[in-house]
């Protein structure tokens, strides 16, 4: 039988596709841990200065003109292979997406910032369309027509569908990937620092199940003692090459 294999990726999957990750070593907010207010929710509902400053951040990143790396690559070949069972993501950049995993086994844990909505009558928008307005308007609002109001414009705050410090994960995201972790012959977690929770939790979960651990990360992480499996080499080379040489091992 194919063994199924949860994955789970963090920023360290995409610093080779140009977008750096945030709390590496060179992290952004490791450097400059001011601009976590960038996603602070709190200060993006009071501070129209501060939902100023979140758009202009988000319009200026990488994330736009990124395009998926070999690692990326490397998991369409596992899903094609009928060996990925769960692509669990802290990233919100949509390369997984873009390199041509299925919709239907990735978990945007931290949500995407392909698409916005308005906080008030929650219509969903094209974060790109919001973007190229930014200049005309810096703190964007829905101006969809509401029948129900006497046709008149909505005027709610507009929102990029990242998950903010201070907001929950998407609804089921985190029982989908819990889900199926404890059911996965193995579980690997590339390029994350394993710091932010509940995506963390999914490594004890795996342990719990006595589901074999990968982690490859450049850095140390709190769970390396549990790791079955310790990867630190580039992952854009060390991914191809596992996910190679798990392919031809299943083979046989």
């Amino acid at each position: 039988m194919t063994k199924q294999i949860a994955v789970l990726t963090g920023a360290g999957i995409s610093t080779s596709a140009g977008i750096p990750d945030f709390r590496g070593p060179d992290g952004v907010w490791t450097k400059h841990p001011d601009q976590m207010s960038v996603y602070d929710i709190d200060a993006f509902l009071s501070d129209p200065k501060a939902r100023e400053y979140s758009w202009a951040w988000q319009k200026a990143s990488p994330v736009w003109n990124a395009k998926p790396g070999k690692a990326h690559e490397a998991l369409v070949r596992l899903e094609r292979a009928g060996m990925l069972s769960l692509l669990a993501t802290q990233n919100f950049d949509a390369l997984h997406e873009k390199a041509g995993n299925s919709p239907d086994l990735i978990v945007n844990l931290h949500g995407t910032i392909g698409t916005s909505h308005c906080m008030k009558c929650h219509a969903e928008y094209k974060t790109a369309d919001i973007m190229a307005n930014l200049d005309n308007e810096p703190d964007p609002h829905c101006h969809r027509r509401l029948p129900y109001s006497g046709n008149m414009p909505c005027e709610g705050l507009m929102k990029t569908d990242v998950v903010y410090f201070g907001e929950a994960l998407p609804e089921g995201a985190m029982e989908r990937a819990a889900a199926a972790v404890s059911k996965a012959d193995e579980f690997w977690v590339i390029g994350s620092t394993l710091e932010v929770f509940p995506a963390a939790s999914l490594v004890p979960i795996a342990y719990q199940t006595n589901t074999a651990i990968t982690i490859m990360n450049i850095g140390r992480t709190q769970y390396d003692d549990i790791a079955t499996t310790l990867l630190h080499d580039d992952i854009a080379t060390a991914l191809p090459q596992l996910v190679d040489a798990t392919i031809s091992a299943d083979l046989g």
